[in-house]
């Protein structure tokens, strides 16, 4: 059993984890740092093949960010962070609408991840293969991956068309 010590430190550590994505996800456009290249290709995830290489674009400062890729990597995604300096004009440069922001933005094979998306999403989105330009967790819902919560909120993971119109993918 944890003692108050550790929760409370737990309980601290993510609700300034939580204040400072969000502050950096919505912070001004600055200089950002070049986008390094990445190829995001792999197999599909029916294929039997190695999940394709998740590319994650964050800040240096965001905590929620790493938690969320451990949460894709506990569930066979290999991992690549990137920080950027600024990650609105990153998630803008990648192609995913600004109103879906988050604190991060990754790519996935042929597809873009906004947010904190379970790692069982992007699979079927893998699987089925829709034609968008991917999903997004808008904002940071307590309770998803990487914002684990005491006090979850029900939240919906976005499937986003090529037009930018979203309709729900599923609902957590």
């Amino acid at each position: 059993m944890a003692t108050f010590a550790e929760i409370y430190s737990r309980k601290h550590f993510s609700l300034h984890s939580v204040m400072l994505c969000a502050a950096l996800s919505i912070a001004p456009p600055g200089i950002a740092q070049p986008l390094q290249g990445s190829s995001g290709q792999g197999a599909p995830a029916h294929s039997g093949q190695p999940l394709p290489v998740v590319e994650v674009y964050k800040s240096a400062q965001c905590g929620c960010c790493k938690f969320w890729a451990e949460h894709l990597e506990k569930n066979g995604f290999k991992v690549n962070l990137h920080d950027v300096g600024d990650v609105p004009a990153a998630r803008k440069k990648l192609g995913m609408p600004d109103r879906y922001g988050s604190c991060h933005t990754a790519r996935v094979g042929q597809y873009l991840v906004e947010g904190h998306v379970p790692a069982a999403d992007i699979k079927r989105l893998l699987k089925e293969r829709p034609k968008a330009i991917g999903l997004a967790v808008p904002a940071m819902p307590p309770g998803s991956p990487g914002m684990e919560s005491d006090d979850p909120v029900p939240y919906e993971t976005l499937l986003i068309g090529k037009d930018g119109k979203d309709k729900v993918f599923a609902r957590h």
